[in-house]
This record gives structure tokens, sequence and C-alpha cells, in this order.
């Protein structure tokens, strides 16, 4: 692992009376102005620069004034719950008679707008159908829906394919032609753009002269979770919507069902960050979809029964520990795949299958074994009738899906099916077709990248002085995000004396550290560490990339380092 220093620009901007070192953290990501350090809502991106939010408004108002029976068809992820949920409340609030929800099982009908889920959406008798978080590539699915005699509103925020479904309007910053500057919405803030258009439309047709207009904004906490819970990229309108929903959490105004996941998390309201909403409530939410059905996320995060919420909360937080227990046991039979083909032998691009993992567990497997090799990863379960689902992760500077793309091109009977983004892909194919496809991935991958790209690094925002180490600093860092995907929180790095060291857990190192000069003592902890090396008495001096937090025990605060490297020097 290499520790770079991030790069800075060459003229610092102006950001008013923000202090230098955090002047010298926006800049390096980017932050131009002032402007984009505002995180009211104001702010945000008007919806009019959104293809075709007019025509989807003139549905919705249709469907409002005719009471129309309304069916949201959503995806298994926490976007796809969270995104769900808003459309589902919004609507309610903006006066739908008549809108419930459906999901796929994912091990039933896989992803997306498919024929055979327009066939069980037709149980219901919808007289329009909303995607949310897919429906961009459902082309079938929209022709078979329209065919029914179905209107059919999709709003994605993936990557279009070469054809797009004849739905009836198309929400997706990144369809061709949309001219909105932000393409990292997630799928949840499409929706939650649709509902703004549409109260601003129904505003205008004087549907709240007589009674108060509704506040979408109180669906924020549900936006925050679930755009961070995707990782899409925390541009500076991504940074509103979370900032807008981690206030509302901190106030203790989240939904209930977001409460209760915290309380079995033992997590307070008042002090989370957007890490959490991504490490503590979204493997929860995601545990439902990845091990059984996402029904039981969504309800809970729709009811508004404090009790139930508690008891569907702790059936998700047992899930999650059972998705662990599945992922380790996963983990040590990839490891054991690999364990006798030298570094230096090893695929670029790693793809690997057995045919008892679980479908719904592949993604992280992807993403464990992506961290650990540092190459593009793609992981197979058998998905039944001699079909493969793989589930892809990538490395900075190699775009997954397009890298399928080309393989589908060179090679066009291999891959059944795809899509995704370019840290993040799925794809279906024969399981015959399975050693020529590791083949031709794994040339792309050698194709586009060198052996320096596949060594792993990480960019450190420098050293911090002795004098640095202190909680107003540590408390300023945790509440100058919101920091994510493209906005990652500030990591420092340097070279310590190590007083003390001990695991707690099964993997993780406690330690007390004196900096270089032997100053100041300080408290870290490293988690997930290699057993085979650590605790090491012999060790006296480490180089160290961290982040730095603050540490709440029985009421006193501290500072902590959160460590994310650590080596002998």
């Amino acid at each position: 692992m290499r520790i770079e220093p991030r790069l800075l620009p060459d003229t610092l901007p102006f950001l008013g009376d923000i202090p230098p070192l955090l002047t010298r953290l926006y800049a390096a990501r980017g932050v131009q102005s002032e402007a984009e350090l505002d995180k009211s809502l104001a702010r945000l991106i008007p919806y009019q620069q959104l293809k075709g939010i007019e025509a989807a408004v003139d549905l919705l108002v249709v469907a409002l004034e005719q009471r129309q029976r309304i069916l949201i068809v959503g995806d298994f992820d926490a976007d796809g719950a969270t995104a769900s949920t808003v459309g589902l409340l919004g609507l309610r609030l903006l006066g739908a008679a008549h809108v419930d929800y459906l999901v796929p099982n994912r091990f039933e009908y896989g992803y997306g707008l498919t024929p055979e889920i327009v066939a069980v959406a037709l149980e219901r008798q919808p007289q329009l159908l909303i995607t949310v978080d897919n429906g961009i590539s459902s082309v079938e699915g929209v022709t078979a829906a329209k065919k029914a005699g179905l209107k059919v509103l999709v709003t994605d925020h993936h990557l279009p394919g070469d054809e797009l479904p004849l739905a009836d309007a198309i929400v997706n910053p990144n369809q061709p032609g949309c001219e909105f500057p932000s393409k990292a919405l997630a799928g949840v803030g499409v929706i939650f753009y649709v509902l703004m258009a549409l109260r601003a439309r129904l505003r205008s047709l004087g549907w709240y002269e007589s009674k108060p207009q509704p506040n979408i904004g109180e669906l924020l906490d549900l936006v925050a979770l679930g755009s961070v819970a995707d990782v899409v990229p925390l541009d500076a309108n991504n940074r509103i919507l979370v900032h807008q929903g981690l206030e509302r959490i901190r106030a203790g105004r989240a939904r209930p069902g977001i409460k209760a996941i915290l309380e079995v998390a033992k997590r307070d309201h008042s002090r989370i960050t957007s890490t959490d909403l991504g490490f503590i409530l979204g493997p929860r939410l995601n545990a439902a979809g990845r091990l059984d059905d996402m029904s039981l996320g969504i309800e809970c995060l729709l009811t508004e029964d404090v009790a139930m919420a508690r008891e569907m909360a702790a059936q998700l937080d047992g899930m999650n520990q059972d998705r662990k227990s599945i992922e380790q046991g996963m983990q040590r039979e990839a490891l054991a795949q690999l364990k006798d083909l030298p570094l230096e032998s090893m695929p670029f691009g790693l793809c690997l299958f057995d045919p008892e993992w679980h479908q719904g567990v592949i993604g992280i497997l992807a993403s464990r074994m992506k961290e650990r090799y540092f190459r593009p990863t793609i992981a197979f379960a058998d998905a039944g009738d001699g079909m493969l689902k793989g589930s892809g992760r990538s490395v900075q500077g190699f775009h997954i899906r397009d890298a399928l793309s080309v393989v589908a091109a060179q090679h066009p009977t291999l891959i059944s099916k795809y899509g995704g983004h370019a840290m993040a892909a799925g794809l279906t194919l024969p399981e015959a077709n399975f050693p020529l496809f590791a083949e031709a991935f794994d040339a792309e991958v050698r194709r586009q990248l060198r052996d320096e790209d596949l060594t792993g690094r990480l960019l450190s925002d420098g050293t911090l002085a002795v004098e640095e180490f202190h909680l107003e600093l540590a408390r300023a860092l945790r509440h100058a995000g919101p920091w994510g995907q493209h906005f990652p929180e500030p990591l420092f790095h340097g070279v310590f004396q190590l007083v003390e060291q001990r695991v707690v857990g099964e993997r993780h190192l406690k330690v007390v550290l004196k900096s270089e000069c032997g100053s100041v003592k300080l408290d870290g902890i490293a988690f997930g560490i290699d057993r085979d090396v650590w605790p090491n008495p012999t060790i006296r001096w480490v180089e160290l990339a961290y982040k730095l937090d603050v540490n709440e025990f029985r009421g006193q605060e501290t500072v902590q380092l959160m460590i994310a490297h650590i080596e002998p020097r």
C-alpha cells in the first residue's frame, strides 16, 4: 500500500472565514468557491433542468386528479428501498389516493421492471407504474406494461443502454440530452426531485389555497440514507441533500424506522455522521434484500408505529449478522481459490465463482477481494437454469460497466445482460461461458491498467502538527462534510511511537501512540488487522494513515485516531 499526497490546485480558493486547514482540505476535493459550501436547500440545482420532468409531472397530476391507482416498482437495495419509501410517502403527502409499492424478489425475478414483474404488478390493477432506482434498461418490461394499457413513469439514475424504454416519461440525469449538471443523483434523489416538481405544479394549480402545503423536506432523512448507502459521488448538490437529512436525524426528527435501526446498533442519533449512514444503517437495510425480501426494510421505513419499527429493526439486525457469517465463509473460500497463485501471476481482472455462494452476498465479496488485491473483481453465484449472476467492483481509473460493454461487443454471445456504474456493475451469463468471460475480462483490464495501478494507494492530506491533535479540530472535521464518495473524509499520515498494543474483538488493534517528537499521547484503533502481524511487541515505530476522530466513553470525549493503514517503521 502506497501513501501519496492528495493534489492541491495551484492557488487556493477564497472560502471566507474557513480556517486554513479546512480551506486546503476543501480545495483538494475540488471546492472552488464559498457558494459550494452552502448546504441550504435553496442552493439545490433547480428541478426544471431535469429532462422529462414536466412530462412526469403531467402524468402525476392526472393520476392525482383522477384518483388513479399508482404502483411504485423499486429495487432491492438501500437506494431502492429508500426511493420506494420516499415515492410512496411523498405521493401520499401530495394527495395521492391509491399508492402502493412492489419490490421484485432478487432470487425469483432479478433486477428491474421485467415482463414477469409487470405480470405480478397487474394483479394489483394499477393505472400508473412508477419505477424508482431502475427502469432505464427495462425495455421489454416497459413494453409489456404499455401493452397492458398502463402509463409508465421511469425514474432512475443508472447509465442507459443503446435503447431507451418507450415509457410515457423518463427522469434520469444520465439519459441522453439531459442537461442537469449533477449526474450523481441516487435513485432516491431522482424521485425526491420529481416530488419537488410535482408540489410546485400543484401549488400553481391552487391545490394549497385552502390547506397547508405539504413539507416534503420531512423525507430528507431517507434521501440522505439512500444516497450515502448507494455510494454515489457527494458533489455539491448531493452534499446538500445528505447534510439536510443528517440534520433531521440529529435533531430527532427521523422516521421511526431509522431511529429504531440506530437504537439496535447502539448509535446516538444526535452524533450521527454520513459514515454511519453507509456503515451502520445501510448494511442493516440492505440485509433484507440480500438474504430475503426488501419489503421488510421498506415496511420498517414506512411504519409510524415505534414498537413495530423496533421489532422490524431487530429482524434487520439479525439478518445482517447472518449476512456477515455467510460473507466470512465466502471470503475464506475465495481466498482458498487464490492462495496458491503468486501475486505476479494473478489476473488483472479477478473473476471468482463457487456454485454454493449466495447470490445476495456476491457484491460484498467482490468488494472485499477488490480491497485486498487492488484489482477489479467480479464474484459469481449460481442463478439456476445453467446461468450465473455476477456482481463486480472496480478500482479508481477503471470504468467497469464500460469494460463490460467492450467485452460484450467483442464477444456478442458471451454476456446475457449487464448494467451498472463506473465502480460497480452486475451481469448474467451462461455458466458454460464463465472461463471465456474470465479470460476476456482480464484482457480488457490489462489493456487499460498497468502493474503500478494494482498496488493500492491511499491519498493523504498531509501530516498534522502536534498542536493540531485536539478535540476542536476533530469535532470540526466531523461536521465539515458530509464526507463520502468523491468527497472523502480527511486522511492524514505520520510516524508514531507505539507505546501499547492489544487486540480487541476478533481482529481490531487498540494502540496507544506518542507523536514523533514524543510530546503527545494518543489513542488509536485499527479494524480488521492481520493477526499474523499484530500484536507484535518488537515493533516500536509505525507509519500510519489515519482519520482524526472523537471518541466518547462514559460521557468523556477524547481524540482518537481511526487507523486506515499501519505498517512497521
